[in-house]
């Protein structure tokens, strides 16, 4: 998995139920738009509130409309539940797999580093380690995850701390052609590109998909200059639909894309009036922003 990943929003229908036909039109725009892999079931895509059937359904209507690679977030707080979702994932036609860290009990490095392990010891796709402590509470130290890098079917790992620091450190620590380290937020995908990630899943591009898989055609052109140029025309926009709204206002900003996304689903509730008009306002000036160079 390398450049630009989209990690998709989920619709659901006005009896709250998954929209597929809603997701796969979403998924043409995404894929028209020159992403490089799409991310379904992660933490923009309300993974939490879908049923593990419902998962599966989902990653099948993202393999089935797209050719590009698809990552599918796989991970449950038990291992017996994380490895089922990852072997039907990968029957739905998954090339690999996104596993958040389990947090509800505070597992320490070494069980983290177990766990990870035997998964990828029995997952019949690659395994990608997902690092979000934003909403695990503890970030995937890089020593861990340089160990983990040694094992032939983990293949990777997203890290949403949003520090360059540590991407620095998981960089310099895990350097391989067969393990890439990917960015999780679009604040400093710029940045973590020159550091050495080898590209990112940002929550931002399904606003501005353009604009964001940009960043990576400019870094790997060369204009690194550029890169940083475009990077920071998205921050505004990046803050505001993660800290600021979070996945209501990933969907609001699709719907403002003409991108059929609807509601979040409960206890989710999406935007009102006034905060959708702030996001509507910062989301014209980003596709109103131009890059000189």
């Amino acid at each position: 998995m390398h450049g630009t990943g989209v990690p998709l929003a989920t619709p659901f229908d006005g009896a709250g139920a998954v929209d597929h036909g809603r997701l796969a039109t979403i998924i043409d725009w995404l894929e028209g738009s020159g992403v490089d892999f799409l991310v379904p079931c992660g933490s923009t895509g309300e993974a939490p509130l879908l049923t593990p059937d419902e998962r599966i359904r989902v990653v099948e209507t993202v393999a089935e409309t797209t050719d590009l690679p698809v990552l599918a977030g796989t991970g449950h707080e038990g291992y017996e539940p994380t490895l089922d979702t990852t072997e039907r994932a990968a029957e739905a036609g998954a090339d690999a797999a996104l596993v958040i860290t389990p947090s509800y009990y505070g597992s320490d490095d070494d069980a983290l580093e177990s766990y990870y392990r035997d998964l990828a010891d029995e997952s019949p796709i690659p395994v990608c380690l997902y690092s979000v402590p934003k909403f695990t509470g503890r970030a995937l130290s890089p020593e861990t995850a340089a160990s983990l890098a040694t094992h032939e079917n983990v293949a990777g790992i997203k890290d949403s701390s949003g520090s360059l620091e540590s991407l620095q450190r998981l960089v310099a620590r895990t350097e391989s052609e067969a393990f890439s380290v990917l960015v999780g937020s679009g604040s400093v995908y710029a940045a973590g590109l020159a550091t050495g990630a080898d590209g990112g899943v940002l929550a931002v591009a399904n606003a501005v998909p353009a604009r964001a898989s940009e960043i990576y055609r400019q870094h790997e052109g060369g204009r690194a200059d550029v890169a940083r140029e475009q990077n920071a025309a998205l921050v505004e926009l990046n803050r505001a639909v993660t800290a600021e709204y979070g996945v209501p206002g990933i969907k609001a900003a699709l719907e403002l894309r003409g991108q059929p996304a609807g509601a979040p689903r409960r206890p989710l509730r999406s935007l009102d009036d006034n905060d959708r008009s702030t996001l509507e306002s910062i989301l014209e000036d980003t596709l109103e922003s131009t890059i000189t160079r």
